[in-house]
């Protein structure tokens, strides 16, 4: 399991654009990594319009936002296009990145157990170490806390 203060795991995925989005893209800025379960269901719409509707706030604090789900880049581009998110999400169908940052889990839902991504946020600073780290994420009052902690 990472911790805070550790080095945050490299990684190249393609975006919703199909282009390549690299972490080191983003060296000398901060960094919110959110890894969400699924495009278009209600938790992560609800996660996702909220760092929409807090861009401007992370804007002015010279910082980035980037999601990443399992799901494949034609779904993130109708989330995206959908809910207007002024972000890239990151596509890692292989789950090597999502294993990487230890969110691929084992998770129960409703008496059956499968292995799934569990919600969570990485603020990754400007030197690329992790400054904090939600997980699980409750959903109440995350973004605002993350756009606090930048």
């Amino acid at each position: 399991m990472l911790k805070e203060g550790q080095t945050a795991p490299a990684f190249e995925l393609p975006a919703d654009n199909g282009d390549p989005v690299s972490l080191k893209d983003f060296k000398g800025q901060p960094v919110v990594l959110y890894f969400y379960p699924r495009d278009l269901t209600p938790g992560c719409t609800q996660e996702a319009c909220e760092f929409r509707d807090q861009w401007t706030a992370v804007k002015k604090k010279g910082a980035v936002v980037l999601g990443v789900s399992a799901d494949p880049v034609k779904k993130h581009q109708a989330f995206k296009e959908k809910h207007s998110l002024p972000f890239p999400l990151l596509s890692d169908e292989k789950k090597e990145t999502l294993k990487a940052y230890g969110v691929w889990k084992k998770k129960k839902f409703m008496g059956r157990e499968f292995m799934g991504i569990v919600r969570s946020t990485f603020l990754i600073d400007k030197s690329g170490r992790i400054e904090k780290i939600w997980s699980p994420v409750s959903l109440k009052g995350h973004v605002e806390e993350v756009v606090n902690s930048l």
